[in-house]
């Protein structure tokens, strides 16, 4: 008998034969006799587009995979930290104005996390670290530095001189000190006011002297609430200032009333459950004042603070503010305003504003990027460190988003923090926690409404397109509106 190991090679052999004899006589080969006439190659033709489709899809819940685990991990680490730092306190500390078990959870009324503050440097402070992300910015700065100078280079061989036109930026922030003298009213009605209402609120006395105390404060804040209301407006509309003094008008008179919101929302829910007689201690004054200029709009009496102040990162970061200003204007001045100059000259066309419109893309990219890192950076940066404010996390990677609800909530984190605190949990509890969409949509519905007031304000007319943007289509977005933010 032949030995088996024989036998094996024996077939392999003819095995291999028989798949190499098509190649040897010419004959066609298809690679599976059951496949007759190319049917395999049509098979592997469908199954292309197939696979590209399934590939697609599975990239897509990839993605969300992702996004779920992070929203998940997030939410672990804060309930982590929040114990760790309810752990920390100490027992025989006098008992603050916001209880210490309120750290992880919010007063009534609210639902869901609080925010957290940790010492943590910006994004793009992070990424500057990398050799790599350095080269892109400072290729970004060349790339501007060229235009600038190619500019002026044509306007010199065209007109035989240096056009440097300044004009844009005189007329922008003329009458200035004008809005900075409006300002000082609106901010000492912001620093007194609500302070010495509160202050009323929670001074212990007999129930008939709390109840007048109680109604002195809502005059106080009455008052405060018509000065932010009314002053600014009134000294735009008399005095016709220009769009970049109303612009220091117009932040300043939101900004103060959230600051002022948050901080009696934050105060007054333990003031009320004193009952008139018992009264509790009052946020102290210092406390206020520097939580009036930290760059924050949630009020905390105490925040993480670095060691020290590096006063050549103040100077770089206003620095930066500066030259995204005057790069703003350089842009504005040569490639927005020849555009829209001569249009209300001109009978309307639909192809006259589509070509404005197209010609206005890339300077409004250009005038997107230098807002958000001239103020959202460089000037919230700024004040940070003079302050030796620690939590620096005002924005996410807002330019990595695939949809308008995440580059909502990842853009600017400052006021998606108050809308996440003031509106969104509020609003669940007073609806029972139940109807988190009609919550988002109030959220989207105050975003919309203010942003399209500070344009009013500054332009000088109604054009709702943030409105529309905000409400119709960031309202429209599905997703949490508390996810992937709380830290």
């Amino acid at each position: 008998m032949e030995p088996r190991a024989a036998q094996l090679r024996r077939r392999e052999g003819l095995g291999g034969e028989k798949e190499d004899r098509p190649s040897r006589e010419g004959e066609p080969h298809f690679g599976n006799a059951e496949c007759p006439g190319g049917v395999a190659g049509n098979n592997e033709t469908h199954r292309g587009p197939d696979l590209l489709q399934w590939t697609q899809h599975m990239q897509a819940v990839k993605t969300q995979l992702l996004e779920q685990a992070q929203g998940q991990l997030t939410e672990l680490l804060d309930q982590a930290m929040c114990e760790a730092i309810q752990a920390y306190l100490p027992q025989d500390r006098p008992v603050p104005s916001i209880p210490p078990d309120s750290l992880c959870k919010t007063q009534e009324p609210s639902l869901g996390k609080r925010k957290v503050f940790i010492n943590r440097k910006s994004l793009l402070d992070e990424l500057m670290e990398v050799q790599h992300f350095r080269t892109i910015y400072h290729m970004f700065v060349a790339g501007l530095c060229v235009f600038i100078v190619s500019t002026l280079a044509i306007d010199f061989i065209d007109e035989g001189r240096l056009m440097l036109e300044f004009d844009l930026l005189i007329f922008s922030f003329g009458q200035l000190p004008l809005a900075l003298v409006t300002w000082v009213p609106m901010f000492l009605s912001t620093l007194l006011l609500p302070y010495q209402a509160l202050r009323l609120w929670a001074r212990p006395q007999s129930r008939a002297a709390w109840t007048l105390g109680v109604g002195l404060g809502c005059m106080l804040l009455a008052g405060h609430t018509a000065v932010l209301s009314i002053l600014p407006i009134h000294v735009a509309v008399e005095y016709q200032l220009p769009p970049a003094s109303r612009c220091v008008l117009v932040f300043e008179q939101v900004r103060l009333l959230m600051k002022s919101y948050s901080f009696l929302r934050e105060i007054v829910p333990g003031t009320l459950r004193a009952r008139g007689g018992e009264g509790i201690r009052a946020p102290s004054f210092s406390s206020y004042l520097y939580f009036l200029f930290c760059p924050t709009l949630i009020y905390r009496e105490t925040y993480p603070r670095t060691p020290n102040v590096r006063w050549n990162y103040v100077a770089k970061n206003f620095a930066q503010a500066l030259g995204c200003v005057l790069y703003a204007c350089f842009i504005l001045g040569r490639l927005c305003v020849p555009v829209f100059a001569n249009m209300s000259r001109e009978p309307f066309s639909t192809r006259a504003l589509v070509l404005s419109i197209m010609h206005a893309t890339l300077p409004g990219i250009f005038m997107l990027l230098l807002i958000f890192f001239a103020f959202l950076h460089c000037w919230l940066n700024a004040f940070a460190e003079m302050l030796r404010f620690g939590d620096r996390m005002f924005y996410r990677d807002w330019w990595n988003s695939t949809s308008f609800s995440n580059y909502y909530r990842t853009w600017n984190v400052v006021v998606h923090d108050w809308l996440y605190s003031y509106v969104y949990q509020d609003g669940l509890w007073l609806l029972g926690g139940q109807a988190r969409g009609a919550a988002m949509l109030g959220v989207f519905l105050v975003s919309a409404v203010v942003h399209e007031y500070i344009f009013c304000f500054v332009l000088g007319f109604f054009y709702p397109v943030m409105l529309l943007l905000f409400l119709f289509i960031g309202g429209r977005q599905p997703g949490r509106l508390d996810t992937g933010i709380w830290s």
